[in-house]
């Protein structure tokens, strides 16, 4: 059986639809409320490469530590962005589903559907 990991934030309303197409499913992933339990550098990095993405395009632009660490600096290097995000976890986009050795970002929700 396959086995799910979930990067949750409760608070986060895409967040929680995406865990109830995942019930629905009879999936109950090991969910991770990354902003209690954030994920290391090491961890961040393989999440990275199971998203197929640079970490730039992991980061929530929107959130205040964006502007207040000046990450839209386009010579920020990826391990600095990696750094930003694992002492920040705010910054992370969420949720992150991971499977089978792949992950998915589930904006919107019915993305986890490409997992199951």
């Amino acid at each position: 059986m396959t086995q799910y990991t979930y990067y949750h934030n409760p608070r986060c309303s895409k967040s929680r639809q995406a865990l109830a197409i995942l019930n629905q499913h009879g999936i109950e992933p090991t969910i991770i409320n990354y902003l209690e339990t954030p994920p290391d550098k090491a961890t961040l990095k393989t999440i990275l490469t199971q998203l197929g993405i640079p970490a730039r395009q992991l980061l929530r632009k929107g959130e205040e530590e964006y502007k207040q660490l000046g990450l839209a600096d386009e010579s920020l290097s990826e391990e600095a962005l990696i750094d930003a995000m694992v002492k920040h976890p705010i910054l992370i986009e969420r949720p992150i589903v991971i499977a089978n050795g792949k992950a998915i970002i589930a904006r919107p929700p019915e993305n986890v559907l490409t997992l199951i």
